[in-house]
């Protein structure tokens, strides 16, 4: 991942960039100055994701039912199929993803739905209290289906992860699935951390003051859950550089093993007039006050991540 020159303007989102928009390994080096030099993306003639992909998500530790409402009506949301009646939406968002399956080189262009899939509940933390992601996660997302899925581990403010907090939010990757009619693939993988306990100024701002940079007042989340709210950033972000860049040679740019992916690639963005700490001129919910940019389904709200437009090279927001 390339690493910016502007040591002051940038030390606020040498935190922020790999913490909302954080692949494996990725670093704190990155920018949401839109000025810079256009961002080449390479297409590496590696597989999308394409077809009917199942979102299975497997719930590590302790959540309500509300939190996991959240994050369900965020995945029912991307359809297009149940698209939210207001405007921006959150299936307006995920279309943009569509660019980068007409730039591919593919000979037939292929089409992405994706759907809720299983949702599995581990409240009993049956892997401990203290895991690694090359380890225990991997071993916690094969627990769902490993034919055309993504199956994304969703970890407790309670959970500790080899490098949350202080090099990632979450990553994604990909596994060898079981031996399935006598062949075994890949699938792949996505986890996230809730960070309200641990490192809210990392993992969740623009809803909780960041611990480097300029300290502006926090945002009002759009659900009212600092934690989950801030997963979602980050889950949607993942969710981009998965179907884009699944097995490590799709789209990115930068070195393969610290890609900067569809939505890595414009960290700290949500809406034009964004700069460094400062999220940019975003909706304002009239009845809570809460800050967001895009409408879901059963009425919820969320703040989703700015995507990396690779047929104009800038960063596109839905405000």
């Amino acid at each position: 991942m390339a690493s910016s020159a502007f040591m002051q303007l940038l030390s606020f989102v040498l935190v922020l960039g790999l913490v909302h928009f954080c692949s494996a390994g990725r670093s704190l080096a990155e920018t949401s100055d839109q000025t810079q030099q256009p961002i080449l993306f390479q297409y590496h003639n590696g597989p999308l994701l394409t077809g009917k992909i199942s979102i299975n998500l497997i719930w590590y530790g302790k959540f309500k039912p509300s939190q996991r409402a959240i994050v369900s009506d965020f995945i029912t949301s991307l359809s297009t199929s149940s698209p939210s009646t207001n405007q921006p939406s959150v299936a307006t968002w995920w279309k943009s993803i569509e660019k980068y399956y007409h730039l591919s080189n593919a000979k037939k262009t292929s089409s992405l739905s994706l759907s809720l899939g299983n949702q599995i509940l581990d409240g009993s933390y049956s892997l401990g209290k203290s895991l690694s992601v090359g380890k225990h996660i991997k071993q916690l997302a094969a627990k769902g289906g490993q034919s055309n899925a993504i199956n994304v581990v969703l970890t407790s403010s309670d959970v500790l992860i080899d490098g949350f907090c202080s090099s990632k939010c979450g990553t994604h990757g990909s596994s060898k699935s079981s031996f399935i009619r006598g062949k075994s693939s890949k699938f792949a993988y996505i986890w996230v951390g809730n960070s309200e306990t641990q490192c809210p100024g990392q993992c969740a701002w623009p809803f909780h003051q960041p611990i480097y940079g300029p300290q502006t007042t926090p945002l009002v989340a759009p659900n009212n859950d600092v934690g989950v709210d801030g997963m979602i950033i980050n889950l949607a972000s993942l969710l981009a550089g998965t179907v884009t860049n699944p097995f490590g040679n799709g789209f990115y740019q930068g070195p393969k093993e610290a890609p900067l992916e569809a939505a890595s690639a414009c960290p700290g963005v949500y809406a034009k007039g964004a700069y460094p700490g400062y999220a940019g001129d975003l909706l304002v919910d009239a009845t809570t006050g809460a800050s967001y940019n895009a409408n879901g389904l059963n009425g919820k709200k969320y703040l989703l991540p700015a995507l990396f437009d690779p047929s104009t090279s800038t960063c596109s927001t839905l405000v």
